[in-house]
């Protein structure tokens, strides 16, 4: 396995049907709702098993001092092999590189304990997704 940037249209077409599947599928939305304006803008990062993009993360930097991760996503059939921690060490380090003190993100109720065990505390409930999926931010210095 490997972690790249997307640089090519068949990656990033395969970049965005991942986040696509996982994120927004499951709740009946459309094909093209898992972009948003600021994807032009963003580092994003993807890993590859087997010539297969199995794991995606967006990551930008709202702040002079501080980058927000979003849009993770793991293929289904491929979590529980650590390819999320490898993403989000991946991120950090260039969260880090690029000036970054604090990571941030919101996650889904569901990836509290993920991101627990990698060292991210939880500060607040955030938003509703869908009307259904509770969000919170949690924090993690770098």
């Amino acid at each position: 396995m490997h972690i790249t940037s997307p640089q090519t249209k068949e990656e990033f077409r395969q970049y965005y049907h991942l986040r696509w599947r996982i994120l927004r599928k499951p709740w009946g939305q459309p094909e093209g709702s898992e972009r948003d304006e600021k994807d032009d803008h963003c580092y994003h990062i993807m890993a590859i098993r087997n010539n297969i993009v199995v794991g995606v993360a967006r990551l930008e930097f709202p702040e002079k001092n501080s980058a927000q991760l979003r849009y993770m996503a793991i293929d289904n059939r491929h979590q529980k092999l650590g390819i999320g921690q490898i993403i989000i060490k991946h991120i950090e380090e260039h969260a880090k590189q690029n000036g970054a003190v604090e990571l941030f993100l919101n996650a889904r109720e569901n990836a509290l304990g993920f991101y627990e065990k990698l060292g991210y505390k939880n500060t607040e409930k955030t938003y509703i997704l869908f009307d259904c999926i509770q969000h919170f931010k949690m924090i993690k210095t770098l």
